[in-house]
């Protein structure tokens, strides 16, 4: 009977699964992203803003996202065989961030359709294959408005890396920024033929410096520059970045660019299932190039010239290739009050007037 007595309370079952109560969906795998790099992370210019626009796609999306990059990459073959790495390894959208990257990309791109490749500065499409810039001449003009004002000999210098359309339109709306403000300055510039090379850079701004220059800009990726103007007395800028802290007497100003802006952009679309091939081109009015970082011998009235100039490029009052513009040889090359279109900067082989030497073959 105890025995009876004690298998008579029957055990419940457990109640049958529902759906309300089924197991959660796993999490839905994060959408991978993979940047190449032509330079080194830490060269605090070109490859170190493109990679604080990774961070702020992190910031941004958490693990919904995971990141992942290589740096120094040469524009070569072994460029087609990261992209191609990456590619077989699942990632879902694939930056490079360096001109000289395009036909590499390209070419992967066809044999991986699935795969949204972006390329930086470039120029060729396809169904999975985009390209971004930002609008660096913005930030090269806004410099040459202060470097207009801060010259005292009327003589500017460019360390400039790669004759490609790019860095040519960039020291050029260098020059126009400076003469806006002070019609008697010319721009000198010494090409390095590199992206990213501190011995070269310094000896060019050496050599600029020992012409009379003292004002120089870049259009190379490490602070040699700066560190090169603050060892001789001259002034200089950031030029992707805040460089002051290699030359704090020196450092003027900055153009610092904000890939984050496009990087959150691609990727949101990518990820919302959204994303089509196509051309972005963004600057000032969206955010993605500043002026910054102010030197403390910026006079009040320059840095306050220098923040209209670009309050008036946002709100689109102001172009800094809006006519009259002639070339170095005087022919008019923009009439008054036309504005060069984009088609035409982004094939720009030619200096403007104000700018001296030639441009290399």
């Amino acid at each position: 009977m105890l025995a009876l007595a004690g298998c008579s309370k029957k055990e419940e079952a457990a109640p049958a699964a529902t759906a309300e109560q089924s197991a959660p969906a796993p999490a839905a795998e994060p959408t991978s992203l993979g940047f190449v790099y032509i330079g080194p992370t830490g060269d605090h210019g070109w490859t170190y803003s493109h990679d604080q626009g990774r961070k702020a796609v992190e910031a941004k999306h958490g693990d919904k996202v995971k990141t992942a990059f290589i740096e120094n990459v040469p524009e070569t073959a072994d460029a087609e065989r990261v992209f191609r790495d990456m590619a077989q390894k699942g990632t879902k959208v694939v930056f490079a961030t360096s001109f000289g990257y395009m036909n590499q990309m390209e070419k992967v791109a066809q044999a991986f359709p699935n795969t949204v490749f972006m390329h930086a500065t470039g120029y060729k499409t396809a169904n999975n294959l985009g390209v971004y810039d930002l609008r660096t001449y913005e930030g090269a003009y806004m410099l040459g408005v202060v470097a207009g004002k801060m010259t005292k000999k009327n003589k500017l210098g460019v360390v400039a890396s790669i004759p490609i359309p790019e860095v040519i339109r960039n020291i050029n709306a260098f020059t126009l920024g400076a003469r806006s403000v002070n019609p008697k300055v010319t721009t000198s510039a010494i090409w390095v033929n590199s992206w990213f090379d501190p011995g070269k850079e310094r000896e060019a701004a050496l050599a600029l410096i020992s012409q009379g220059a003292d004002v120089l800009m870049q259009n190379t990726d490490s602070p040699a520059v700066v560190q090169a103007a603050e060892e001789k007395g001259v002034y200089a800028f950031g030029w992707d970045s805040d460089m002051s802290k290699f030359g704090p007497k020196a450092h003027l100003a900055a153009s610092i660019l904000h890939w984050g802006v496009i990087y959150n952009e691609v990727t949101e679309a990518v990820m919302a299932g959204t994303w089509k091939t196509g051309d972005i081109w963004y600057g000032v009015k969206e955010v993605g190039v500043t002026i910054d970082a102010f030197g403390p011998d910026v006079p009040e009235d320059v840095k306050k010239l220098a923040l209209e100039r670009q309050e008036a490029i946002k709100a689109g009052t102001l172009h800094p290739w809006t006519g009259p513009i002639k070339d170095q040889s005087g022919k008019e090359v923009v009439a008054a009050g036309a504005t060069m279109d984009d088609k035409t900067m982004r094939g720009i082989n030619f200096y403007v007037e104000g700018v001296t030497g030639s441009i290399p073959k």
